[in-house]
């Protein structure tokens, strides 16, 4: 027994001891410099970048890309400027401009930075250099620094423009869609419409799928700047999105498509490219918001030009919820089919829809409150006269009614008929909507939507590489991993949702 109990001390000694060390682990890296953690991560990355450029697999480089989400958030402009120091090319002056561009610290640090910030990264390779500046944009970016940002994408991307290389794809992707965004905060973007339709030429002769992904949404964003949707249908009739497409910009280009649909009155294919817009983008609460709730407004519009109401539980979305007020207000307008309080909503909010882009689509809705009114007309009533009918809808007079009611029976809104003499609307008896074929056009609809997303997530499945797993990586360890690498993604594509 003695022995025994000699062992049981032993072992919880041995406990002790390894979790003072756990915890001497855990305060050791919670005293860690930032700018140090910073380092490591910065040399990290360009390490793998060097791998890559070595390899020759572009497609690897979309991790580098995933690592700006967090690089910007945490990068001071002190360890910025030796990055570019470390990897930008000074022979034509380069890196002495981009390094006076570099936005002042929010908070001043008095000490110097210490030496070991220095980066071993000589000889500096172009994707290298990429990446810093483009680091840099993303900075002067969030910074609103609108005309540093355009100087510094404008060279990034003349400095581009002279590699052909798999590896700079991604980076000269993201250095147009920065170039973009500087114009049309300078309200230029007009001016930028010949340099993205060179571009867009040149990443389709390379088979650029990154590269032709993102010009095509940026032309279609500019065209739709300036309401210019027969070139934007155009654009889209003579061009094919890439099959190996980013989901971020695929969600995008769902978007415009059933922008540019709705202003052609195509309400059924519009609305189904929304809600497949807004099912792609990133589903992490918080991320994405702007994109979101300018598909989700769109959404509501359509659907109620269609003639349907949308569900309440689309209205009281969290972090949209107050945004989407007055979109509320006016479908409990439509409806109620009532003409006097769609106009109190529409001239109380106009200048909330003006901004949306959504007035335009709003006033066609006029005849859809109508057309709701009137339904509730023919369902409460057998007979009823053309005068009440004015006084219940909103209408001036009973021939107006009249003229309303005729284009209702016209539509097939209403199965009634009139009688001009005495000036009345019979309803007529209703028909049986089950004995008709809608009932099974619906379900075909629903079958084929649903096989076509089995198709879409057949498509996108991916499966790990054997290669990519981590020396004495676990399973559990490799689903964290990933996790974070997706988390990262959704913030990555937070700029990418821009509307």
């Amino acid at each position: 027994m003695p022995e025994e109990e000699k062992k049981d001390v032993e072992m919880k000694d041995a406990e002790a001891e390894g979790e003072g060390e756990k915890e001497a682990e855990k305060k050791e890296q919670k005293e860690k410099d930032p700018r140090t953690v910073l380092r490591t991560s910065i040399v990290q990355i360009m390490k793998t970048i060097q791998v890559v450029v070595q390899g020759g697999d572009s497609r690897a480089m979309g991790r580098v890309i995933r690592a700006y989400s967090g690089l910007r958030r945490t990068i001071t402009s002190d360890v910025l400027k030796i990055i570019l120091e470390e990897t930008v090319d000074n022979s034509k002056g380069n890196a002495d401009k981009y390094i006076a561009m570099v936005p002042p610290m929010d908070v001043d640090m008095t000490q110097d930075p210490p030496k070991e910030m220095k980066l071993p990264l000589k000889p500096a390779c172009p994707e290298m250099e990429a990446f810093s500046v483009l680091l840099l944009l993303m900075v002067l970016v969030d910074k609103r620094e609108k005309d540093k940002a355009l100087q510094c994408s404008t060279m990034l991307v003349s400095w581009l423009k002279g590699f052909n290389r798999r590896t700079l794809d991604m980076f000269s992707a993201r250095a147009y869609f920065y170039l973009s965004l500087a114009y049309e905060r300078n309200n230029r973007l007009s001016e930028l419409r010949p340099e993205l339709l060179a571009a867009y030429r040149t990443a389709c002769l390379r088979h650029d799928a990154m590269g032709q992904a993102t010009l095509l949404n940026l032309l279609l964003r500019n065209y739709l700047a300036y309401n210019l949707y027969e070139q934007a249908l155009k654009l889209v009739e003579k061009t094919a999105f890439p099959e190996s497409r980013p989901n971020a910009q695929y969600a995008r280009y769902l978007f415009y498509i059933g922008q540019i649909k709705a202003v052609k009155l195509e309400y059924s294919d519009s609305h189904s490219k929304l809600m497949q817009a807004i099912r792609k983008s990133p589903q992490s609460s918080g991320v994405a918001l702007g994109f979101k709730l300018a598909a989700t407004k769109l959404a509501i519009v359509v659907e109620l030009l269609m003639g349907g109401i949308p569900d309440r539980a689309t209205f009281m979305q969290q972090e949209l919820k107050q945004q989407l007020r007055p979109y509320y207000a006016l479908a409990q307008a439509v409806r109620n089919g009532d003409l006097n309080e769609f106009a109190k909503q529409t001239t109380t909010h106009e200048a909330v829809f003006k901004k949306d882009k959504t007035l335009t689509l709003i006033n066609r809705l006029r005849y859809n409150v109508i057309k709701t009114g009137l339904r509730d007309i023919n369902l409460s009533y057998n007979r009823i006269s053309l005068q009440d009918i004015a006084t219940k809808l909103g209408l001036e007079s009973a021939e107006d009614a009249a003229g309303v009611v005729a284009k209702a029976i016209v539509d097939g809104v209403i199965d009634a008929s009139i009688d001009y003499e005495q000036q009345f609307l019979k309803s007529k008896q209703k028909f049986d909507l089950y004995s008709s074929c809608e009932p099974q056009k619906a379900l075909h609809k629903r079958i084929a939507f649903c096989l076509q997303m089995h198709n879409d997530t057949v498509k996108s499945m991916a499966y790990p590489d054997t290669g990519d797993a981590k020396d004495g990586e676990t399973a559990e360890e490799r689903r964290e991993r990933e996790k974070r690498e997706m988390a990262d993604m959704d913030d990555d594509d937070d700029d990418e949702m821009l509307v």
